[in-house]
């Protein structure tokens, strides 16, 4: 039964595309599109696309050579995965009417319905509610595929699977919706998260923990990265496509997508060089690889303020957080957690680190949409404690719901290779495949 169970799903969804053709056309609503924002915005949705690609050769130039393409697979199958999933009812889960500001209505844009026309969404007002959902879908393509740096090299390809599309349904779309959604409980409370802080790399960092802890040590926990040029190539998709990731999250071509690219930028150069000198401080030589991963850790931490602080606290931002996950890598190191590619550490660290210097930083000169107030370094604590709530709440539902979600793939398909295949390389015993 289980092998033919893959071609079951896909019957199910083409009888799905004859049955709810999604063709309605509301010609009543009158449009207030915008062509420069249209043209951004399709733009950004491509950029945020790249950062995918970018982050398979980011991590599969960590980990060993046999487990290259099985890494760099994990990243990719979430393009086509999510992307089917979003287009039935995901996309619904997130942004559809509101359940108790927790989770959307997935009857509200099934099949993409109503999606034609002039429809908009409210805070995107000038380009069409189709492309916000495409530009959104992305956003749910690179949260499971961050989760894979942590439990690489040891995870079997089938299991893994189930496991994005629960984390997909039951993680990340409540998170996004009530984050990003009008009326969403965080929304509600006034938790400021421009790109994704909280609903992207909170998320997947946590759920990386719980990744880690479940599938336990590998049998061969050390190993030398297969190509540290990949490393630096997936740097530089990744930085490229967060200009569409941060500047794409002001939807629209105006000075808040200005700010947001100038924050994004100067926070990611900030962390690549202190975590530089800050190996340097310790007796380490500067390495690419250092230089890449400071990078990275500054563009997760700007991404929940880059549309509401200025480009000296992005600066900071970028000081402060590389110092901040340069520290826990190391704590990391003298645990036995396993967290192959220091996904939490990076990720889910430098997602805090970002949310709660949100709350520092933030500025209603910078974003006048900011309705919650200045943060603490002007003298608010409001949002500051906002915040502070919102990722204490968001860190225990990432981790324990993480947790119960691997549980419960364990028990449909194991989740952990066997010793044999886990020695013979993830590339060969799980996709027949090598480089």
């Amino acid at each position: 039964m289980k092998r033919y169970f893959p071609f079951f799903v896909i019957l199910v969804i083409l009888s799905l595309t004859f049955i709810f053709p999604s063709i309605e056309y509301d010609k009543s609503v009158k449009s207030n599109f915008n062509t420069g924002d249209i043209a951004w915005m399709l733009m950004s949705t491509a950029l945020v696309l790249i950062m995918t690609p970018g982050l398979a050769f980011f991590y599969g130039g960590m980990v060993n050579k046999k487990n290259v393409i099985s890494t760099m697979l994990q990243s990719i199958v979430c393009m086509v995965i999510i992307t089917v999933l979003w287009g039935i009812f995901g996309f619904s889960l997130a942004f559809g009417d509101s359940i108790g500001g927790v989770i959307g209505n997935p009857s509200t844009f099934f099949m993409m319905k109503g999606m034609l026309g002039n429809a908009s969404w409210p805070a995107a007002p000038t380009i069409p509610l189709l492309l916000f959902a495409m530009y959104q879908l992305k956003f749910a393509i690179i949260t499971p595929a961050l989760i894979t740096g942590a439990f690489a090299e040891r995870i079997r390809f089938n299991s893994y699977i189930i496991f994005l599309v629960l984390f997909s349904i039951f993680i990340f779309s409540p998170l996004a919706h009530a984050t990003w959604h009008p009326d969403g409980v965080l929304a509600k409370l006034g938790v400021l998260d421009f790109a994704g802080g909280t609903v992207v790399h909170m998320s997947a960092g946590w759920a990386a923990l719980a990744s880690a802890l479940f599938l336990k040590r590998r049998n061969e926990a050390n190993h030398a990265p297969a190509r540290i040029t990949y490393v630096m190539i997936g740097t530089g998709l990744l930085w490229f496509g967060w200009f569409g990731f941060n500047a794409g999250s002001a939807f629209g071509a105006n000075h808040l997508a200005v700010t947001a690219l100038a924050t994004s930028t100067t926070a990611s150069a900030a962390g690549g060089i202190t975590w530089i000198f800050f190996d340097m401080l310790r007796g380490r030589k500067p390495s690419a690889m250092g230089t890449c991963i400071g990078a990275v850790v500054g563009l997760v931490a700007i991404t929940p303020a880059a549309g509401f602080v200025s480009v000296p606290h992005s600066l900071a931002i970028g000081i402060i957080s590389a110092v901040v996950s340069n520290l826990v890598v190391e704590w990391r190191t003298r645990t036995t957690i396993d967290d192959t590619l220091d996904v939490f550490p990076c990720h889910g660290v430098g997602g805090m680190v970002g949310m709660l210097l949100t709350g520092v930083f933030a500025n209603q000169n910078v974003n006048p949409n900011n309705t919650t107030g200045d943060g603490l370094f002007f003298g608010h604590t409001h949002l500051f404690l906002i915040q502070l709530l919102a990722l204490v709440a968001t860190s225990l539902f990432s981790f324990f719901g993480s947790m119960l979600l691997l549980k419960i793939t364990d028990m449909i398909s194991p989740l952990r290779v066997s010793k044999e295949e886990e020695e013979l390389g993830l590339d060969i015993s799980q996709h027949g495949e090598k480089l």
